[in-house]
């Protein structure tokens, strides 16, 4: 596979409770360099990394992270507040005790007002699939194709492991028709990016392609 198709379903990404300004600014110069699909930064660099990058980079935040047991009202509220500051893409992370609960209802809910909130910008849904069973990974499949969201995402990276081929395959199986993947956490080299691609993930969530590259 093409090293630039890679590079370009990239969410650059950097998510570090001690990521300064400056190392958010390296992490947008390098996704322009490389043409990535986007920066995914903390919420609170959003304001600061747009006006640095302008029209020359997308810019997706994170939102009811890492843990996704905040308030659907807060949410809500961390959404419109990162698109007010220029976020383009928003990957939010679902209440998964809830979903343990078998409260579908609240998920999908949740889901939908935060899509609405997005409005025509990107929403992608992380699941967190290390903590999930087959069968709850399924009903995320179908939930998140009812709610309306753009993307199911594996992972945010700060649990227990990231993602895994059997996850974005599962996926590709139960996903509903518009419904893309995003791999995230744990991809760690150009082949098993490429592998993620392949059995159907459009977007990777990864700090060390980039990286890998400029190591030549």
């Amino acid at each position: 596979m093409d090293i630039e198709k890679i590079l370009s379903s990239c969410d650059h990404t950097l998510l570090l409770q001690d990521a300064t300004l400056d190392q958010i600014k390296a992490l947008c110069d390098d996704a322009i360099k490389y043409h990535t699909a986007s920066v995914c930064i903390p919420p609170c660099y959003v304001k600061e990394a747009k006006a640095y990058v302008g029209d020359k980079m997308k810019i997706c935040t994170v939102i009811g992270f890492p843990n996704g047991n905040m308030t659907t009202t807060v949410k809500v509220l961390e959404t419109f507040d990162a698109l007010d500051k220029g976020a383009d893409e928003i990957d939010m992370v679902i209440n998964i005790g809830k979903l343990k609960s078998k409260d579908y209802d609240y998920i999908k809910q949740e889901i939908s007002l935060i899509k609405q909130a997005c409005g025509d910008h990107i929403l992608k849904v992380i699941i967190e699939t290390c903590m999930l069973t087959d069968e709850e990974k399924i009903k995320m499949c179908e939930i998140v194709t009812e709610a309306g969201a753009d993307y199911i995402k594996t992972s945010t990276g700060f649990s227990t492991a990231g993602a895994t081929f059997d996850d974005v395959k599962l996926f590709a199986e139960h996903v509903g028709p518009g419904v893309k993947i995003k791999a995230a956490g744990g991809i760690s080299s150009l082949e098993d990016a490429e592998k993620f691609l392949e059995l159907g993930a459009s977007r990777l969530g990864t700090s060390r392609i980039v990286k890998i590259v400029k190591q030549g």
